[in-house]
């Protein structure tokens, strides 16, 4: 799922250095000293088999693993070696391959925190600060239209504010590589993506309920017209359901939104040029603390 580079630059109040490949795994020699690390974590989904969480230290600017998990029962306690684990700076979360070759973090970074004393408080920075995050969307069915208002704009939600052309509203911050953002619409038997997206003035990355008598809007949504998944009726009346924008790690094998969902909205009764407004969901972002 992941694709694994280099440890990047990250800021969150203080600087963690970038890695190299040759010191990054954990090594407990015969008869090295251990210690405990314990992480008490909240707001963690499962992965599937074929991911793990996998905890890092940071000691003289380099990561050091200190073990995986796939169980989000907390807490959990690792054993560390004890001088590298005194030595430590920061605590990073990551979503790692199941089979892993590379020993370098992956881009997937979930959580990360500076130790003071013996603890970590960690939270979700290193993806975004969603502290502000907002936006609206509207009701329209442009895939749909060949010039005219069909009369049926209560079957699509497109992220935006309408116009000619609809342009992106959102107050998002930039993802960093290994992230990305995906809009949903929760249809009758479960969320309905939208697509993905980290350019808020384009087309989302697929279309895969829309029709074809026209292209769509130069912003991210979807049309519910065609394919609808088992459980589901289209043409798909998106009035009064929950609408989502979500953070997905990337590549992703989850059908699923992924738990970090920064926004969230009720599409009213009213179609475009009406927009119906996004609410904060900040308690979707992970959080914990971390001790030695």
């Amino acid at each position: 799922m992941i694709k694994k580079m280099i440890f990047s630059v990250v800021a969150l109040s203080t600087l963690i250095t970038s890695c190299s490949s040759d010191d990054d795994t954990l090594v407990l020699l015969p008869g090295a000293q251990t210690s405990d690390l314990t992480l008490n974590l909240n707001g963690l989904e499962t992965l599937g088999d074929d991911f793990v969480y996998e905890g890092w230290i940071i000691v003289d600017g380099e990561p050091v693993s200190t073990g995986t998990f796939s169980s989000v029962t907390f807490p959990q306690t690792f054993s560390v070696n004890t001088a590298q684990l005194n030595a430590a700076t920061t605590f990073v979360l990551s979503i790692e391959p199941a089979i892993d070759l590379d020993p370098a973090p992956a881009d997937t970074k979930i959580l990360v925190g500076d130790f003071s004393g013996d603890t970590a408080n960690v939270n979700s920075g290193i993806v975004g600060d969603f502290s502000s995050a907002a936006g609206a969307f509207f009701l329209r069915t442009p895939t749909d239209e060949t010039g005219t208002n069909n009369g049926n704009d209560q079957y699509g939600v497109w992220f935006g504010t309408p116009g000619m052309p609809p342009v992106s509203n959102f107050n998002l911050p930039e993802l960093p590589d290994g992230w990305a953002y995906e809009g949903w619409v929760v249809g009758d038997s479960g969320p309905l993506t939208t697509g993905r997206f980290n350019v808020f003035n384009m087309a989302d990355d697929s279309a895969p309920f829309s029709e074809t008598l026209q292209a769509g809007p130069p912003i991210p949504g979807e049309d519910f017209f065609i394919n609808a998944p088992m459980g589901e009726t289209f043409p798909l009346d998106i009035r009064n359901r929950t609408v989502v924008i979500s953070v997905e790690p990337v590549p992703d094998n989850s059908p699923a939104p992924f738990s970090i969902k920064p926004l969230l909205g009720t599409a009213g009764m009213e179609t475009a040029p009406s927009t119906h407004n996004f609410m904060q969901n900040l308690n979707s972002l992970p959080t914990g603390m971390v001790t030695r």
